[in-house]
């Protein structure tokens, strides 16, 4: 008896030159930094639409009860995605790097978020480290024709160097004022 021929089918792959000549440009200047732009217009109570480049807009809203309409993501699910879409660039980036194919990627994300402080609007006294996301739990569903090692090894890079990430671990400066 024979044994049935096993296809897999890889993830549809990025430009791996074209990754390697960024990664160049990233060793050539170290420094450098690009800048994104985002316009957020609020419709009325708490939903927004966050325009990015030339794509739809984001929609943002809170659940029913926050006092919103409950239409789209919360704010903090929006940042758990943004850090999901990050992590996942970065997996892809490295696994092309080390010439691993992917067939399957799929993060899982969670945070611990309170709001005791109601936006500022009378709640809880409340400094900012103990607002926003305290603990931030994300498991990695990853597949490829790589060991297991390999794999956690490329997460773990890639968790590594991940822009969110750090944005989100490490503290930046921040401003906020009114418009001209």
């Amino acid at each position: 008896m024979t044994e049935p021929n096993t296809v897999k089918t890889y993830l549809r792959p990025i430009d791996r030159d074209g990754l390697m000549g960024f990664a160049e440009m990233g060793r050539n200047n170290p420094d450098r930094r690009g800048t994104n732009h985002v316009h957020t217009v609020v419709e009325g109570q708490y939903r927004t639409l966050s325009y990015v480049g030339k794509h739809a807009p984001v929609v943002v809203d809170e659940p029913l009860h926050l006092f919103g309409q409950d239409t789209a993501p919360a704010p903090g699910e929006i940042v758990l995605s943004a850090l999901g879409g990050c992590l996942a660039v970065g997996i892809t980036a490295v696994a092309t790097w080390k010439n691993v194919k992917l067939t399957s990627l799929e993060l899982f994300l969670e945070g611990d978020i309170g709001n005791s402080a109601a936006w500022g609007a009378g709640g809880a006294a409340k400094l900012p480290p103990e607002m926003g996301f305290q603990a931030i739990r994300v498991k990695v569903a990853v597949e490829g024709d790589a060991s297991r090692e390999a794999l956690d090894e490329i997460v773990r890079i890639a968790n590594f160097y991940s822009p969110v990430a750090n944005s989100m671990r490490n503290p930046i400066p921040f401003e906020i004022g009114l418009a001209d």
